[in-house]
């Protein structure tokens, strides 16, 4: 199957259904989340969106789009496991999983189906920063259909004004 920006999210969701639950992303990552995965946690550990933020959520920027991600536990290593994440029982969160976690795997489709996440969640086409940083990421990883330079920004002049850093907002 080909993944486009397009595709619709119950279509992703049936591709990254086959998650083996080997903990392998949970364990060394956290994944990204939307407004909706926030709500559902919360509800989940009968907090407040705010003491939810506050105690297990930090706030990271990529693509120049501030996003909620769960804390990440840290070790010796550079990088550290989902503060939900249990050696024993494994996501603690798993009957509210997020979108990102969800679809985010180690199947055939895992590159595609992250791309799929950023194009619709975090790259905003309406913001130059945001389109420099995805050339950046473009630069080492070939798009999906719809992820292109061109198909997100279609004006080829302003596009190109973009990259030279002429349009700076």
């Amino acid at each position: 199957m080909i993944i486009s920006k397009k595709t619709p999210v119950k279509d992703v969701l049936e591709l990254g259904d086959d998650c083996k639950m080997c903990g392998n992303c949970c364990k060394y990552s956290s994944g990204y989340l939307v407004e909706d995965d926030i709500i559902k946690i919360a509800r989940f550990m009968r907090l407040t969106v705010e003491e939810l933020k506050e105690k297990f959520l930090e706030q990271v920027e990529i693509f120049n789009t501030k996003v909620w991600k769960p804390k990440q536990l840290k070790g010796s290593k550079p990088y550290g496991k989902c503060i939900f994440y249990n050696d024993q029982v494994g996501c603690t969160v798993h009957e509210v999983k997020p979108l990102h976690c969800k679809i985010g795997n180690c199947n055939i489709y895992g590159e595609q189906l992250n791309q799929w996440f950023m194009l619709n969640y975090l790259v905003n086409p309406d913001d130059p920063e945001s389109i420099r940083q995805w050339n950046i990421f473009l630069k080492q990883n070939d798009p999906i259909p719809g992820g292109s330079l061109n198909e997100l920004v279609k004006d080829e002049e302003k596009l190109k004004k973009i990259l030279s850093y002429e349009v700076l907002k």
